[in-house]
């Protein structure tokens, strides 16, 4: 593989084959990394959700954001921001752990702003309210710490 360009599918769009760790960084071609999350996958609420929470509570946000990517592209546009709010406080717990720490607490704050309409409803058994409270609290603490451990910070998604 020529390394100095982009990887590319048959049809054309760049796809980066370069292996990633846990937290989705690139490694150097030809080491090992983690499996990636395939795309596309269209899942029922609740295997998004169990996926999901498997994911975080292996320290890979990263990967967990790319599960909840695809609910909000595969589901009904009433459960849009909600998906896209859990994948935003999955791509902040991603730059927390990264020590991103400014990048982190805003995508934590914007993922519980995306969710606060749904906190009455719980949708799908999703502690939303909890949700929102871990996100504002993580976002404090990741102000003044240079990292944090992904899988130790992981929230349960259920209420």
């Amino acid at each position: 593989m020529n390394e100095t360009r982009r990887d590319r599918d048959a049809e054309g769009r760049a796809r980066n084959a370069r292996p990633r760790d846990g937290l989705g960084r690139p490694l150097p071609y030809g080491t090992p990394g983690v499996e990636r999350q395939p795309e596309g996958v269209v899942r029922t609420p609740h295997e998004t959700l169990r996926e999901a929470q498997r994911l975080l509570d292996a320290g890979m946000p990263f990967h967990t954001h790319e599960v909840f990517e695809d609910a909000w592209k595969s589901g009904p546009s009433s459960e849009r921001e909600l998906w896209r709010g859990l994948a935003q406080m999955a791509v902040g717990l991603t730059h927390a752990a990264r020590g991103n720490t400014a990048g982190g607490a805003r995508l934590l704050r914007r993922g519980a702003g995306a969710l606060s309409p749904y906190d009455e409803a719980r949708p799908h058994g999703i502690g939303i309210g909890e949700l929102i409270d871990w996100a504002q609290e993580l976002a404090g603490r990741v102000e003044s710490s240079p990292t944090v451990d992904a899988a130790a910070e992981a929230p349960r998604l259920l209420g």
